[in-house]
């Protein structure tokens, strides 16, 4: 989309934003976005808070934003208890998308904040590479399941649950997930 204003108002870059998250084969990072149209990245974001607020499906993944899939493009979803160190979150994530399952999210039991998520989306190597080297590069960033001595959940999307509980067998026998989960 060729941006002609590049000072254009709010409105119009909630529907620049909109346009170009449905029409990318992947998420577009807000960075991305503010380069294309000319602003802050911080601009970015709030131009995304404004869109949720109005109701738009709006998801923020590690990779960037994309519109709502929603989780109906699985047949089935299952929930993982794990716990294990940071070494192994390579080993554990790159277990689930070999196996064929894509990691939708993980959840932690935060003692004062209560449930804490972040949406993931991984579902190919490449997808867990992208991920780990932003942990690696960021500053000060860490798993979220640092907070929680290891411990946290996901939900995998998969084709069945014959291949979610795979994946679940594979990932009991590596000690990653814990049998009561």
């Amino acid at each position: 989309m060729e941006i002609t204003n590049l000072t254009c108002k709010t409105n119009d870059r909630g529907t620049y934003i909109l346009n170009a998250l449905k029409a990318a084969n992947g998420p577009v990072t807000a960075s991305a976005l503010a380069d294309e149209l000319s602003v802050s990245r911080q601009v970015i974001v709030t131009d995304v808070a404004l869109l949720r607020a109005s109701g738009e499906d709006i998801i923020a993944t590690s990779r960037g934003y994309i519109i709502g899939q929603g989780e109906d493009q699985f047949n089935y979803t299952g929930m993982l208890v794990c716990c294990h160190s940071a070494e192994e979150l390579a080993d554990e994530l790159y277990t689930i998308v070999d196996l064929g399952g894509t990691v939708i999210d993980v959840t932690i039991e935060h003692a004062i904040y209560g449930e804490l998520s972040g949406k993931l989306d991984l579902s190919s190597r490449y997808d867990v590479e992208v991920f780990l080297s932003r942990i690696r590069e960021e500053e000060n960033a860490a798993p979220i399941s640092t907070l929680t001595g290891g411990i946290h959940l996901h939900r995998i999307g998969c084709k069945s649950r014959e291949q979610f509980q795979m994946i679940r067998r594979r990932l009991l026998e590596k000690g990653i997930a814990r049998e009561d989960g």
